[in-house]
């Protein structure tokens, strides 16, 4: 069975210190016995003053964060989830966008959030995620040493139709990097992604940032590993570093044989509305 590791981040407004940070963890993980390494969404820069960010942004092809993980997956011979970085575009509004790097540092696959946060709250707040960044526009499965892996970041995870598409495409594992708030964490998180598991019967690998933050916010931690029949195999809590877990795909085979969901779904048409 492939044994994976989970990086789970207390990332800062320091990117160079970001990125070293990663690269020490992914040489850990390898020398633990991992095939892949997984870690958050924003692994490399977690700054929510926009102006101060911007030294720090560049486009893939030049983004510091990217070639040091890349450079330590294929020194430590180990395939990595880099769960998401923060990326210029050709227009104004930047990428927030994943990667799936092989143990030769290659790039396997990329993917960009589709689903972004837009809120006005009763309490004033308000949240215009699609401000700063634009949405993917596809999801992507790609194959990788754990199996065929569905690719999502953080809100795409209340969205079911997204897995629904991924687990028909052929994902057995669903990587779901994030950076969620203490508040949404405690109410949701668990039950989410237990959710997500059991409707794709897939394994459900979640990244997670946690702590107290430079930048003045608070995320929820918890970092999981979540067994197609929903059972939790690894809780990280709130603590930074690293846990592992092993994904044995007869559990993923055994699961949809016993309830054979998948085998059963339908195109459903528009519903009939009375009244």
């Amino acid at each position: 069975m492939p044994r994976i590791a989970i990086i789970q981040t207390n990332t800062g407004i320091d990117a160079a210190a970001n990125a070293a940070a990663l690269a020490e963890a992914i040489a850990t993980a390898a020398g633990e016995g991992a095939a892949m390494v997984f870690t958050p969404e924003m692994s490399g820069l977690l700054d929510r003053d926009r102006d101060r960010a911007a030294a720090s942004l560049r486009k893939e092809n030049e983004d510091a964060v990217l070639v040091a993980v890349r450079e330590a997956a294929a020194k430590a011979g180990v395939w990595v989830q880099l769960g998401s970085l923060a990326l210029r575009r050709q227009d104004p509004r930047m990428a927030n966008r994943g990667f799936v790097i092989d143990d030769a540092g290659n790039i396997r696959a990329r993917y960009d959030k589709m689903h972004l946060f837009d809120v006005d709250l009763a309490n004033g707040e308000r949240y215009r995620e699609s401000a700063a960044y634009a949405g993917g526009d596809r999801p992507v499965v790609v194959g990788t040493p754990v199996g065929r892996m569905g690719l999502s970041i953080c809100y795409d995870m209340r969205f079911p139709d997204l897995y629904r598409a991924l687990s028909d495409a052929g994902a057995e594992v669903l990587s779901v990097p994030a950076a969620f708030t203490r508040p949404t964490g405690q109410a949701h998180w668990h039950v989410l992604l237990r959710a997500r598991a059991i409707e794709a019967g897939a394994w459900v690998v979640a990244a997670a940032q946690t702590g107290e933050h430079q930048d003045g916010r608070a995320t929820y931690g918890h970092s999981l590993v979540v067994d197609p029949w929903g059972q939790v195999m690894l809780d990280m809590g709130e603590a930074p570093g690293i846990g592992y877990a092993e994904i044995d795909p007869a559990v993923t085979a055994d699961v949809r044989t016993r309830v054979p969901a998948l085998r059963h779904r339908r195109a459903i048409p528009a519903p009939v509305v009375i009244g």
